[in-house]
């Protein structure tokens, strides 16, 4: 007979799901973590990146914002520790598990036997093969916030969200910056007028930007880190902050062994219901490569273990409807396809700048803008506004506002239906009524255009 029903290995935001929904179910859970529960979520990313950020935008010194953030983590960390779990009914076992079978894991010389197994093992920092830059200090999620004191200057390698969140939070506390980046502008992938717009923030902020540019050797000029880039500048700081993405963490876990495939770049494959190659073991959170983004590793950790559990209405992963924000001054989140990634498909843009939103006005910061992409919906074609592909928002509050066109997308709904809907006055969110109104008559002279591919 099976030690568990489940075992969950990695503590992080996935693990954490899978754990708990498994708990929750009546099953007995095993989680299994070579590290502290919650894992980068808590420790080295959004929670200490958050506050960060926010510390710095309200004038802290660098000693006091770094100070917040311990306080901070250790409090998020307290929700979710060991003895919690325990109380909850999960037992723990730290170390690093290696699978044996299919159905069993050695941890530390100990076999752990189990009806199903879910990989959750997350991701960790990738560090660029640049010549040099294995012989140079560098700083990773994993090690930029237990700094002692502030740098002089720092360098700043991507300009994903990672590279532009602690950029700004960095400049904003007095630290002189430089981004380099190998694509022409910042958040590569994302709305070209939401890169133009962020990278006008990061400037104001002083922050030094070298887009579509790329090192292409590292080393050091005394106590500086350097970096000599492609177009013949040479970059110098004080430190060297790598935020150039992330690699799967499965390198010691015997995947092969027990049949579980993984991709060229050793990510493991899921199918829609989080399930391997390998009967019984499942996979969640970034160590698929799927959404590298909390909240969807823990809606991914839910999945894992539920359609496990069932034969039919076995729920999926849809990550076409789940938004992911950046959270720097003024905020840019996104949901759906982009405007540029709309080749072949008919659709319409509407457009509206925060410059005519009330509230922006009223705050004193009219930066950015609403974009709603609509295509027609089968039969009915854009009757009603047809449906929503796709948004961009570039604002103040653009993080909570990007979840009604989120909501819109999951269930289907009309695009005319968030012009329907009354919103208070003056909000944040009236903008998305206004921009949805453009499908469906107009608003303020301003009507949906059709995109041209």
């Amino acid at each position: 007979m099976p030690d568990s029903d489940v075992i969950v290995l990695g503590g992080g935001a996935a693990g954490l799901a899978a754990a708990s929904t498994a708990r929750r179910a009546g099953l007995r859970v095993v989680l299994v973590s070579d590290g502290e529960p919650g894992g980068d979520c808590t420790f080295n990313g959004c929670v200490p990146s958050k506050t960060l950020l926010h510390a710095a935008a309200s004038g802290m010194s660098f000693g006091d914002a770094l100070a917040r953030v311990r306080r901070t983590v250790s409090r998020v960390a307290a929700t979710e520790n060991d003895d919690i779990l325990r109380q909850q009914g999960i037992e723990v076992v730290r170390g690093r598990a290696r699978f044996s079978s299919a159905r069993t894991v050695s941890v530390d010389g100990r076999r752990m036997t189990a009806r199903r197994i879910v990989i959750a093992t997350g991701a960790r920092p990738a560090v660029p093969p640049i010549p040099g830059l294995d012989r140079v200090p560098l700083l990773t999620t994993e090690s930029v916030f237990d700094q002692a004191e502030a740098p002089g200057s720092l360098a700043v390698l991507g300009a994903g969200a990672v590279g532009c969140e602690l950029a700004q939070a960095f400049a904003r506390l007095g630290v002189e910056v430089t981004v380099v980046e190998t694509e022409p502008g910042v958040l590569p992938g994302l709305d070209p007028e939401a890169s133009a717009a962020l990278s006008d923030a990061l400037t104001e902020d002083g922050v030094r930007l070298r887009t579509g540019t790329t090192a292409r050797a590292a080393g050091r000029d005394g106590r500086q880190v350097r970096l000599d880039l492609d177009d013949g500048e040479t970059v110098r700081a004080d430190r060297l902050l790598v935020a150039t993405g992330r690699r799967p963490d499965t390198h010691d876990l015997a995947l092969n062994s027990v049949g579980v495939r993984t991709d060229e770049r050793d990510f493991v494959l899921v199918d829609r219901h989080m399930a391997t190659s390998a009967r019984g073991i499942s996979a969640a959170g970034d160590v698929t490569g799927l959404f590298p983004h909390t909240h969807g590793a823990y809606a991914m950790g839910r999945i894992a273990v539920t359609a496990g559990l069932r034969r039919t209405r076995r729920p999926a992963f849809e990550p076409s409807s789940i938004p992911l924000v950046v959270f720097t001054e003024p905020e840019v989140a996104v949901v759906g396809t982009a405007e540029h990634d709309l080749a072949g498909i008919s659709a319409r843009a509407a457009y509206l700048p925060m410059t005519e939103v009330d509230r922006a006005i009223t705050a004193a910061d009219p930066r950015g803008f609403v974009k709603l992409l609509a295509g027609p919906r089968r039969l009915l074609g854009n009757v009603g506004g047809g449906r929503v592909l796709g948004a961009t928002i570039v604002a103040e509050r653009a993080g909570e506002m990007i979840h009604e066109p989120a909501l819109a997308m999951r269930t289907g709904m009309f695009t005319g239906r968030l012009a329907q809907a009354v919103h208070a006055y003056p909000t944040w969110s009236l903008a998305i009524q206004q921009t949805a109104a453009q499908f469906v008559g107009g608003h303020a002279g301003r009507v949906a255009r059709t995109i041209r591919t």
